[in-house]
């Protein structure tokens, strides 16, 4: 019946897409195989290859001041950064979002304070920023 010929089609496209799968499964685990055998090296900051990923979380916003104004003309910049993010993550963050070279980081816990709104007695948070020094000539369009 022509009414059912669709079923049919359906079902003969469903048999070789799952055929497909198998053979892609069995080439990824080919080369899974080649990659074991190749000796590990120990993975340091300087031996990764920068292959494009980087963490939009590692660096919060741009930390805006007077002394941070005045250190952008000596090519750094302040940045809120994320405390458990370490300096490599930092360097590669700024790098993917701004497209730079970053020569260094420092970073910078900032305690937390004691405020007093009236009566009530509180904490303002503490925070860590990073001083991310880039490449001479370069420039971050922060405001």
């Amino acid at each position: 019946m022509a009414i059912l010929d669709f079923l049919k089609n359906k079902n003969n496209a469903d048999t070789t897409k799952s055929k497909s799968k198998k053979t892609d499964r069995k080439v990824s685990v080919e080369k899974k195989e080649e990659v074991a055998k190749v000796k590990p090296e120990f993975v340091t900051a300087k031996n990764v290859v920068n292959n494009g990923k980087f963490s939009y979380e590692a660096v919060k916003q741009p930390h805006i001041s007077e002394k941070a104004t005045g250190l952008m003309e000596e090519n750094q910049y302040i940045f809120k950064v994320l405390a458990t993010s370490n300096k490599y993550e930092i360097k590669k963050s700024v790098e993917g979002i701004y497209g730079v070279k970053v020569l260094s980081v420092n970073k910078i816990k900032i305690p937390a304070k004691k405020r007093r709104l009236g009566k009530t007695e509180g904490f303002r948070k503490a925070y860590q920023k990073a001083i991310v020094k880039i490449k001479e000539g370069q420039k971050i369009e922060i405001l």
